[in-house]
């Protein structure tokens, strides 16, 4: 795939040359779901030495097979595999609470759909005070594996016709939206091959657990409607987690690709594709007034990111009555940019506190030891020639923050790309400049567009 535009010449210590010219999807990077899934074939294990079960599948798409669903966990349980077939789907309509779980795994080879009963959902689901999160179902136990070559579908168009123009962080919002696949108190839990689909609102939500994989699943989230996008359908959240795994990952939806809350240690991340999304973010964190909150020991690598609001993301929030804690050692190395608003972006005013509230209430939380390494490709030039933007908060310390083989460049005029730092400590390893200096002035208000870096029409999901 090839996308022809300008690139602009740069004579910053420590970002490379760049050349005009047309700019190529690098080589062996996948520009659809199928062509993810010919290059990372996933090879479903055999599940030798265990006890299948299997339950019956829905006759259709009101045939709720919840109960059954349940007692075939229940039997497969200790050490027995349910197997969901091929060709089959497996409707839920009730609320499961499934953290009795002790070795056990699911095969998923059809397709589990939740159904969109949004009065039933909203008045049974499971609710977390976290963001007032609800659940379709809950997951916990230990040694838990859910794999194949099927679906978990949430059904999500109802939910976001509805929900359409209100805000998932407004407190008096009161249309609450299910998340696909939720886990607490979980111990070595891997899902791996499926393709996590059309959430209403989050897809993944991992709470209290440890010891945690995802590989080789594909999630995406696709409005059939073309005035409603699908919201908030990060593919992955969590609250007080340690040791995640994250490798070979296709994500197309309308928020975070990859967003760890408060309390997340030792997370590895590996071969992640993400269109359209808010980025690869830590937070936000700091969100709840009192309490202490972290995110530490961080590696995120091998990163393609096309058609997004940002790249490598940080963000802590500002405001009366917000937390405090920190975000350290966190490493965004090789990742490719196309047509997204910033390719680096620490955000100490979130969420939609403008610059005089922030200046009174600032974030607490401290961020430090932070690494950008070899970041190529282009922004979107919505922020003209302003490529990065790194904002910490007056009451807080930004430091240690270096950038490494910084490449990114901007569709925007003839000058060379800008870094905006505001109140970040010491030497970054390039120019950066405060936002209201004139090269920062200059650089944001040289606006322009370039066209969305294209995936195939029609996609395949």
């Amino acid at each position: 795939m090839k996308f022809v535009l300008t690139l602009l010449t740069t004579l910053a210590a420590g970002v490379a040359l760049a050349r005009a010219g047309d700019y190529d999807l690098p080589p062996g990077v996948p520009s659809s779901y199928e062509a993810f899934r010919e290059k990372h074939e996933y090879k479903k294990p055999q599940p030798c030495g265990r006890r299948h079960v299997t339950i019956r599948a829905s006759a259709n798409k009101t045939d709720d097979v919840s109960a059954e669903f349940y007692a075939g966990l229940q039997e497969a349980n200790q050490g027995g595999t349910l197997v969901l077939e091929k060709g089959s789907t497996y409707v839920i309509g009730r609320a499961l609470d499934l953290t009795f779980l002790d070795d056990v795994h699911v095969v998923l080879d059809g397709e589990i759909l939740f159904t969109d009963d949004v009065k039933y959902w909203q008045a049974n689901a499971f609710y977390h005070p976290f963001q007032k999160s609800i659940m379709f179902w809950k997951w916990g136990g230990r040694d838990i594996k859910i794999y194949g070559h099927g679906a978990m579908n949430g059904n999500g168009q109802r939910w976001w016709n509805e929900f359409s123009g209100s805000q998932i962080l407004d407190p008096n919002n009161k249309y609450l939206r299910p998340i696909l696949f939720y886990a607490e108190n979980a111990t070595n839990l891997a899902i791996e091959g499926i393709h996590m689909k059309d959430s209403p609102c989050w897809t993944n939500f991992i709470v209290t657990s440890k010891n945690i994989a995802f590989r080789d699943v594909a999630c995406t989230a696709v409005s059939n409607n073309a005035s409603v996008l699908p919201a908030n359908t990060d593919f992955f959240d969590s609250l007080n987690i340690e040791h995640l795994t994250v490798e070979r990952v296709w994500v197309n939806i309308g928020d975070d690709c990859f967003s760890p809350k408060s309390n997340a240690t030792d997370l590895y991340v590996n071969t992640m594709y993400c269109n359209g999304t808010h980025g690869q973010s830590m937070g936000s964190i700091g969100q709840y007034g009192g309490e202490k909150s972290f995110i530490q020991d961080v590696v995120i690598e091998n990163v393609w990111l096309l058609n997004g609001q940002h790249g490598a993301r940080i963000k802590t929030w500002a405001g009366p009555n917000v937390g405090y804690g920190f975000v350290n050692n966190i490493t965004f190395r090789n990742f490719w940019n196309a047509n997204n608003d910033y390719s680096a972006f620490i955000d100490s005013c979130y969420f939609n506190i403008n610059a005089t509230t922030c200046a009174q209430y600032p974030s607490q939380v401290n961020i430090t030891n932070v690494l950008f390494e070899n970041f190529s490709g282009y922004t979107s030039g919505k922020n003209g020639r302003a490529v990065a933007s790194l904002t910490c908060s007056p009451n807080a310390v930004c430091q240690n923050i270096q950038f490494k083989n910084f490449n990114v460049t901007s569709p925007c005029g003839s000058k060379q790309p800008v870094v905006i730092c505001n109140g970040i400590k010491g030497d970054i390893g390039l120019p950066c400049y405060n936002s209201s200096a004139p090269e920062a002035v200059a650089a944001l208000k040289d606006k322009c567009t370039t066209s969305l870096a294209a995936l195939p029409s029609p996609t395949p999901w």
